[in-house]
């Protein structure tokens, strides 16, 4: 069977595609190749805004037409949240966002059986850990390794704890146990990942943290560097700082998630920090991690949102002096509380506001670069073409010209800065 898998939405999706990919590949399928119709589509979907939704939508439909006669395959939060309308547009099997192997087998019968299958769980109800094989397709060097499961903070605007259920996290024996089959298999660097990774342990007989898990994956982790997810700030504790700094494998790259700079807007967003408190994790981890970059999600023009609000919010990222941002102008999700409150902002509002807020993002974000220079940094090299490019452990693209160093962790003394990555050469 030639399948053809598209994944939409957060790192989580692409971990959970890559196990999927994995489990097809074990069984004798390949990937279609370009312009090749595929004799199966799979659409790893997102529901996190509408946008999202729509999204997942035309990306279904894209493929379907695409490759006719193809059997179509949807699973993750769009198809959890909308079974019925996954089925209009002509989806033959539809999972949501469990039991990825029974999937996976039920994409392969529809392929050879034509039989349509339709399995749509309730979130919250629950219990065990889906287990998938860890690691990425073939010839990558960055693996990722889904630690946790399900959210439960019911913040106003998210949709996601109706889609992914309550919390579930991967047991430290297990943790371990994966973490040396990555090493073993030759990557240089482990993603850990989650919907809401700051929650860890919670679900868990002996009631472990992210700390605890994430010194059980440096134990293990041999010479691969360890790189975080996003971070919830109400994580990052003194404690926390120093149990990390102590297991020295950690990229200098935290993502935090901000969502607003404006403390009334914070409230309504049923955030669980003012920006005091995210102020003092910023400096927390800048004390413990020298250099590192910080990054953030932000949300425009929430419902109730002022122009006060809006510059409270401007000062307050300028403040924080961010690496990069994610900026996305707010989203009506039907089904969450945000969508039915008041004072609502039009779609030109919230997208001037996206535009304001990006142009401060892009200052600080080359500001990182500039500072950057003349600083050696630890490069996992990726790709080689005129040289060779990958990411330091600040999480920045660096180039090296005139060298292939493919798959190799370098030092590289960062000479300047061009076409927003920067320029190099090996420092031994």
């Amino acid at each position: 069977m030639k399948y053809i898998i598209a994944t939409l939405g957060c790192k989580v999706n692409q971990y959970e595609t890559q196990a999927m990919e994995e489990m097809l590949r074990a069984d004798g399928h390949e990937s279609a190749a370009p312009g090749e119709i595929a004799d199966a589509v799979i659409v790893n979907t997102c529901a996190v805004t509408a946008e999202s939704g729509r999204k997942s939508r035309q990306t279904i439909r894209r493929l379907r037409d695409e490759n006719p006669g193809a059997v179509l395959a949807v699973s993750g939060c769009y198809s959890q949240l909308s079974p019925e309308e996954s089925a209009e547009i002509g989806a033959d099997v539809i999972f949501g966002t469990n039991d990825r192997t029974g999937f996976v087998r039920a994409v392969e019968k529809a392929a050879a059986e034509g039989e349509k299958s339709r399995e749509i769980d309730a979130p919250f109800k629950r219990r065990e850990f889906e287990r998938l094989p860890a690691g990425a397709v073939a010839g990558r060097t960055r693996a990722m390794l889904k630690i946790q499961d399900g959210c439960v903070n019911f913040c106003s605007y998210c949709i996601i704890p109706y889609t992914r259920g309550r919390l579930r996290s991967l047991p430290l024996a297990d943790a371990a146990a994966e973490t040396r089959r990555i090493r073993d298999a030759g990557f240089r660097e482990l993603v850990l990942t989650g919907i809401e990774v700051a929650s860890y342990g919670a679900d868990l007989p002996q009631k472990p943290g992210l700390a605890d898990v994430i010194e059980t994956v440096a134990e293990n982790a041999g010479d691969m560097r360890i790189r975080l997810g996003s971070l919830e700030p109400t994580v990052i504790t003194e404690d926390f700082c120093r149990r990390l700094a102590a297991a020295g494998k950690l990229c200098r790259h935290f993502h935090l998630s901000l969502q607003s700079g404006c403390d009334r807007t914070l409230k309504a967003m049923n955030r669980k920090y003012d920006t005091a408190a995210f102020f003092a994790v910023t400096e927390r981890l800048r004390r413990y991690f020298p250099g590192c970059a910080l990054t953030t999600d932000l949300i425009t023009g929430f419902p109730g949102e002022t122009d006060e609000d809006q510059a409270e919010t401007l000062a307050f990222i300028e403040k924080c002096a961010f690496a990069d941002m994610h900026i996305f102008p707010y989203s009506r999700r039907p089904g969450t509380p945000a969508d039915k409150l008041p004072g609502q902002c039009t779609n030109a509002l919230k997208a001037s506001r996206a535009r304001e807020a990006q142009a401060v993002a892009a200052r600080m974000h080359s500001a990182f670069l500039q500072k950057s220079v003349g600083e050696t940094l630890p490069v996992l090299f990726e790709t080689a073409e005129q040289g060779s490019v990958g990411h330091s452990d600040t999480y920045l693209l660096v180039k090296v010209p005139d060298h292939d160093l493919r798959g190799e962790l370098r030092n590289v003394r960062v000479t300047g800065v061009e076409n927003d990555r920067l320029i190099g050469e090996l420092a031994e």
